[in-house]
């Protein structure tokens, strides 16, 4: 629709930053570059930091406010977030920001414009294609045309979007927590060793080491586990092993506490737990060599290393396809780690059966119930340092297979892997059903922003006089 339409102008000032790039330090308010564009968020932790001297010379222009439009002019167009509150910053090369006339706009409104798919093809048509990058004017900004309705069709709109993004932002942040769970637990176990120093702690101090450990694995005080253990007791042996959540718990703690040495011992890799040995990673995995016909493959099933993300953050749809026969298969249970510029630490374990690009390593799990201990120990950071520093190739590195293969690493016992991986295995079935339903609620919202921005829908209709709602 055509009604409300305004300009950037006429609803928002347009500031951008130095055109210029001070030294970066490690603490001090934050330097927002590209990279700080997320998705539609801002993304902190992928902006940099400059001294208070420079970010005074860095904020002459402007200084981003809670509420500000923050947006890219230059390569990465078209991506923008909110300034968020509390925070101290200042705009890198490339930055601009749109300050909102709040009589006139909600900043929310803003955003939910600026990324809609009407202002997107504005900025594709006010593009200018350079040498080496691609901007927009921004002394042109402000006459490119937006739709602004009245502050009331704003604000429903925005409650309708705002909810759908908090819930899949939840559901990022409850896979985060999963994760990081998991991982957590898989360092104190099998990297600090924690139940193993425990139980030593407790020999040299005269406790009880079983308790000791039962306290590092559970998180809880002494003072807690000798409680439960004791409440317990009063009732016999019985009640603990019972059918009680407590006394399984109980149960099950003290299981996987005696599963842990009492002492320490050297090894060629350094101290490690009496008992646990050391070995290769091919000891633990071996590579995928099945193939899988190009003809069954869908822009779902198929792994390459373009469709992988950064910084172990799973998978995407696949944007094209092969054109051979066949490709290397992998199948639910596989690990998925891309070969190619290892520190981009793309890895997935795959929940369902397909095919992958030859870029893209396949680990076979030696031991069926050991699959989570082998896709944690993947996951660390330390084993795609190895691969970069066993890589081959300057420009573009690809690690060695037969390195790989190699990796001389520790192995805990049998059974403590199957512990660990027991432990932390329903993470993973809840992480694949929240990323399914977070994508069924991206498509409802992509498809409901252009019909809501553009006013073809209203998102809160009254129920009595139209006889339906938008929400």
């Amino acid at each position: 629709m055509s009604d409300f339409v305004s300009t950037i102008g006429d609803i928002a000032q347009v500031f951008d930053g130095p055109h210029a790039t001070p030294k970066k330090i490690e603490e001090g308010p934050y330097f927002l570059s590209i990279s700080s564009l997320e998705k539609g968020a801002l993304d902190l932790s992928k902006s940099a930091h400059v001294s208070e001297e420079d970010f005074k010379k860095w904020t002459k222009r402007v200084t981003p406010k809670e509420g500000d439009v923050l947006f890219s002019y230059e390569t990465r167009l078209g991506d923008a977030a909110l300034m968020l509150p509390g925070i101290t910053a200042c705009l890198g090369r490339r930055m601009g920001l749109l300050r909102p006339n709040r009589e006139k706009v909600i900043p929310e409104y803003l955003l939910y414009a600026y990324l809609s798919p009407a202002f997107q093809e504005t900025i594709r048509a006010n593009t200018i294609h350079g040498a080496t990058v691609d901007r927009i004017a921004l002394k042109e900004m402000p006459s490119f045309e937006i739709r602004i309705p009245p502050i009331d069709e704003q604000k429903r709109t925005v409650e309708v979007l705002k909810a759908l993004d908090a819930k899949i932002e939840l559901n990022r942040q409850t896979n985060q927590t999963l994760e990081q769970i998991a991982q957590a637990i898989f360092r104190s176990w099998f990297v600090d060793f924690d139940p193993t120093r425990a139980k030593i702690a407790a020999k040299q101090s005269g406790q009880d080491p079983e308790r000791a450990a039962m306290a590092a694995i559970s998180g809880k005080s002494l003072e807690e586990i000798n409680r439960l253990c004791e409440e317990h007791d009063e009732h016999g042996s019985t009640n603990v092993a019972g059918a009680g959540s407590a006394g399984a718990t109980l149960k099950q703690l003290k299981e996987t506490a005696a599963l842990f040495p009492d002492a320490l011992v050297d090894s060629e890799l350094g101290e490690i737990p009496a008992g646990w040995g050391t070995g290769k990673l091919s000891d633990l995995a071996e590579f995928k060599r099945e193939r899988f016909e190009v003809s069954e493959l869908t822009f779902e099933n198929y792994i390459s290393t373009e469709n992988m993300l950064e910084n172990k953050s799973g998978i995407t749809r696949a944007s094209s396809l092969p054109k051979v026969k066949t490709v290397p298969r992998f199948e639910k249970g596989d690990i998925l780690v891309s070969n190619i510029r290892p520190y981009f630490k793309k890895i997935w374990l795959a929940h369902f059966e397909g095919g992958r690009s030859g870029d893209v390593l396949g680990f076979k799990c030696k031991e069926p119930d050991q699959v989570e201990y082998l896709y944690n120990f993947l996951y660390q950071d330390s084993f795609f340092e190895f691969m970069m520093l066993t890589s081959k190739g300057a420009k573009m590195p690809r690690g060695d297979k037969n390195a790989i293969q190699g990796l001389e690493i520790i192995l805990p016992s049998n059974e403590l892997r199957k512990r660990y991986s027991s432990l932390v295995k329903f993470f993973y079935p809840k992480s694949y059903e929240l990323v399914r339903e977070s994508e069924t609620l991206k498509n409802i919202r992509n498809m409901l922003l252009p019909k809501l921005l553009s006013g073809d829908i209203d998102p809160l209709l009254d129920a009595e006089d139209k006889g339906y709602m938008y929400v």
